[in-house]
């Protein structure tokens, strides 16, 4: 036991050096992706959803690679995930509403 107890501290060295790139790393792209949107980011993504609905409307979607295609069904694909996530958060049960 008192072995056990003097790796303790080497341990623990061990996991602060090991972890501190990671979470420095993880907080300068945390410190940019989780922050609230700017009011001029909002105008700008109304401004982005305008253009989809003329590209739909157009049918100049048409033209997107498959690569690209690919990349907005896979967003298209996360926000409806996240949304449902939400959903089953709010309700607090994966049925429905308890009434």
């Amino acid at each position: 036991m008192a072995g056990l107890a003097a790796k303790i501290p080497v341990w623990s060295k061990a996991v602060v050096s090991f972890s501190r790139p990671k979470l420095q790393t993880f907080y300068k792209y945390a410190k940019v992706e989780l922050r609230p949107p700017t009011p001029g980011e909002m105008s700008q993504a109304v401004g982005d959803a305008q253009k989809g609905i003329k590209s739909l409307m157009s049918g100049k979607f048409m033209e997107l690679s498959v690569k690209q295609g690919w990349q907005n069904t896979l967003v298209a694909t996360e926000i409806l995930m996240w949304f449902f996530v939400g959903e089953i958060i709010g309700r607090r049960s994966l049925i429905g509403y308890k009434v």
